[in-house]
């Protein structure tokens, strides 16, 4: 699979988790819910998707040359 689709999938997939477990947590405020949802998740992806962003960086890199 390409791998930007992977990355993407898996951003908005970690989106979709901080959303759940922050709602779950108590926080239900939509605007503050959303705010601290991308935050999480941001700090999440450059923690855990760090082999996908090199795979899609690499991709980018090759396509160019």
């Amino acid at each position: 699979m390409h791998p930007v689709i992977v990355y993407t999938a898996s951003r908005v997939g970690l989106l979709a988790v901080s959303l759940g477990v922050l709602y779950i947590l108590g926080l239900r405020q939509p605007l503050v819910l959303l705010i601290a949802a991308f935050l999480v998740s941001g700090v999440a992806s450059y923690v855990l998707l760090s082999k996908q962003r090199d795979a899609v960086s690499e991709r980018i890199t090759k396509n160019r040359e």
